[in-house]
C-alpha cells in the first residue's frame, strides 16, 4: 500500500491537481468579492437598495437566509460560466497543437521508407537542354545532319562551320 501511495504522489498528475485545487480557491475569494461587493449592490439600486444578503424568513425558532443563498447561487454561475469559458479555450488550443502535430508526424512518415529507415529525398534534376543535333539546308529546307557542309539533297555547299558543338556562320 505505501507503494502504491508513492506511486499515486510521484505522479505528475497529482501535482496539477493540487496546483488547480489552490487556484480554484483564491479564485473563489475573488469571485465572493466581485458578487458582494459589485453585483450584489448594483443590483439593490434597481431594487430600491435593498440588500439581498440580509434576506432572511424566520419560521418560529429557525431562521432562512436567503439572500446569502441567493449570493452563492451567483457565485456558482460566475465560477461555472468562468471554468467553462477556460476550459472551451483550452479545448480550442489542444485542437490546434493535436494538428499541427499531425502535419509533423506527416511530413516526418513522408522521410520515411517502407523498412521505416529515414532517407533524403533526391533533388529533382534540372532537364539536360539538349543542343540540336540536325539544322535544316537554307537552299532545299531539308532536314540535315548539323555537322554537314554540303546537303545532301540539292548537294549545296554549305557556309558553316561547326566549332566545338556550336554552329558558327561566317
Amino acid at each position: 500500500m505505501l507503494k502504491e501511495f508513492k506511486e499515486f504522489i510521484s505522479r505528475g498528475n497529482i501535482v496539477d491537481m493540487a496546483v488547480g485545487v489552490i487556484v480554484g480557491g483564491a479564485f473563489q475569494k475573488i469571485v465572493n468579492s466581485l458578487v458582494n461587493d459589485v453585483i450584489m449592490p448594483f443590483t439593490s439600486i434597481f431594487t430600491g437598495k435593498i440588500d439581498y444578503t440580509d434576506w432572511v424568513i424566520v419560521i418560529g425558532n429557525a431562521s432562512i437566509k436567503i439572500g446569502s443563498f441567493l449570493t452563492t447561487i451567483i457565485n456558482f454561475l460566475i465560477i461555472a460560466l468562468s471554468i467553462f469559458l477556460a476550459v472551451r479555450y483550452a479545448n480550442k488550443l489542444n485542437k490546434k497543437l493535436e494538428k499541427m502535430k499531425l502535419e509533423e508526424i506527416e511530413k516526418i512518415a513522408k522521410k520515411v521508407d517502407k523498412k521505416g529507415k529515414f532517407y533524403k529525398r533526391k533533388k529533382e534534376e534540372e532537364p539536360v537542354k539538349e543542343e540540336p543535333t540536325t539544322k535544316q539546308c537554307p537552299f532545299c529546307y531539308s532536314e540535315i545532319s548539323i555537322h554537314a557542309t554540303r546537303c545532301p539533297y540539292c548537294t549545296s555547299v554549305l557556309e558553316e562551320k561547326v566549332e566545338e558543338g556550336k554552329v558558327v556562320e561566317d
